[in-house]
């Protein structure tokens, strides 16, 4: 039996594994052309433009709008939504913090409700619960790399009458039932940030097959301007959240590899689950039937300590990195963020209705402080060689069990 590197033993493995993001000339060579051309925003240039309508169409969407970064995107989707103030919006616990602050800056009222245990995304039981006669949206998120029950979530919503957005931020290239995340609810919004599975450093692309939500997107996002022909009235107030040319050089550039990179991950996803499924204490996510396709943002798959012998997640993930494995946990619950301020000076309608500080979602914090483990997908390029060092340290910690039972990181660590 191997010394566990946490206990002074060898690791598994040193050398790194894939760093993100993936580049080479071809960014380069995109943001040259931009700087050449004098063309670098909105009104001048067309890039922004080619890369929304082409990578729409790649998500089965007929119409997307770049925008600056998600976070704006889903702001400007509430509002097109119609969403204002008192509304109440349906968000999940378990997600990034801007799923819910969307909401707050417009006035509204994030209500949060539970996850699946075995997606980590929106529970539709949960979702039809929390409905109320202010509800006016529910945001699902497709987290990670699974993607919400849509069949259900917008059967709910339509009975309703709720209008879905789609939070994508985590789904480029996923697809549920054939057919592409963002497609399903009434908008979807869309994340490049630096980390995500396609980046331009910051960026959003805000979707909708629907003409309306289109055409109010682009007021909202282009300080309330109405473009000739659409069918709005006058008098939107919006901000300037327009994408530039430098970002959309780099996505389209960016989106040259992603079919390619999408199926190299599922690869290696379907890798880790088989094996996870054959170490006790260790499971995969359970990938609905209906997810035709996974995003691959995040690799997560469960922790069950009472299976390792009482050791702690904490234990676990520092011991795996000890043993060269970039393992970590997830986010905290957006209503434990330090990042989820609700003052009631500032956000009066939400201070006032939602006790947030005494709100307990069982399954969210279950997840998030005791089972829920996660890799980020740069990981998921790695040559199979460099997969099997990922299962060999988690066979070596389990192996090891005995020395690590009973003790905290900071004991094993000092």
């Amino acid at each position: 039996m191997s010394k566990l590197a946490i206990l002074g033993g060898a690791p598994v493995r040193t050398a790194p594994f894939p760093s993100w993001p993936v580049r080479d000339e071809r960014e380069a060579e995109a943001v040259a052309e931009v700087a050449r051309s004098g063309q670098w925003g909105f009104f001048s240039g067309t890039r922004q433009f080619d890369f929304a309508s082409q990578f729409a169409a790649y998500q089965d969407v007929k119409y997307g709008f770049p925008v600056m970064n998600a976070t704006c995107g889903l702001e400007i989707a509430l509002k097109a939504a119609g969403v204002g103030a008192g509304d109440e919006v349906i968000v999940p616990g378990f997600t990034w913090v801007a799923t819910a602050s969307c909401a707050l800056t417009i006035g509204a009222v994030p209500i949060f409700v539970d996850i699946d245990p075995g997606t980590y995304c929106l529970d539709p039981k949960a979702l039809e619960a929390a409905i109320t006669p202010r509800t006016k949206a529910v945001i699902p998120v497709h987290l990670y790399s699974c993607m919400a029950d849509m069949d259900a979530i917008m059967e709910i919503a339509n009975r309703h009458g709720l209008v879905v957005i789609e939070d994508c931020a985590h789904a480029h290239g996923a697809r549920w039932r054939g057919k592409g995340a963002g497609s399903w609810g009434h908008m979807g919004v869309f994340s490049f940030q630096e980390g995500k599975t396609m980046s331009s450093g910051e960026g959003g692309l805000v979707v909708t097959n629907d003409k309306r939500y289109e055409a109010l997107v682009h007021a909202y996002a282009n300080c309330g301007r109405v473009r000739e022909g659409d069918d709005l009235a006058e008098g939107i107030i919006g901000w300037n959240y327009r994408m530039t040319e430098w970002q959309a050089a780099i996505l389209l550039a960016q989106f040259s590899r992603l079919e390619e990179q999408t199926a190299k991950r599922n690869e290696a996803m379907g890798y880790l689950d088989k094996y996870w499924e054959q170490i006790d204490g260790l499971a995969p996510m359970r990938v609905d039937v209906r997810q035709t396709r996974r995003g691959a943002y995040v690799y997560t798959f469960r922790y069950d300590a009472a299976k390792f012998k009482g050791v702690s997640r904490s234990v676990f993930v520092a011991a795996m990195q000890r043993e060269g494995i970039p393992l970590s946990a997830p986010y905290t619950p957006v209503y434990r963020s330090p990042l989820f301020v609700v003052s009631p000076a500032e956000f009066p309608a939400a201070a006032a209705r939602c006790d947030y500080a005494g709100l307990r979602l069982p399954v969210t914090e279950h997840a998030v402080t005791e089972e829920c483990l996660s890799m980020r997908h740069s990981l998921l390029l790695s040559e199979p060689k460099d997969l099997a060092d990922i299962v060999t340290a988690a066979l070596k910690v389990r192996e090891n069990l005995g020395e690590l039972a009973g003790k905290t990181v900071e004991e094993l660590t000092a």
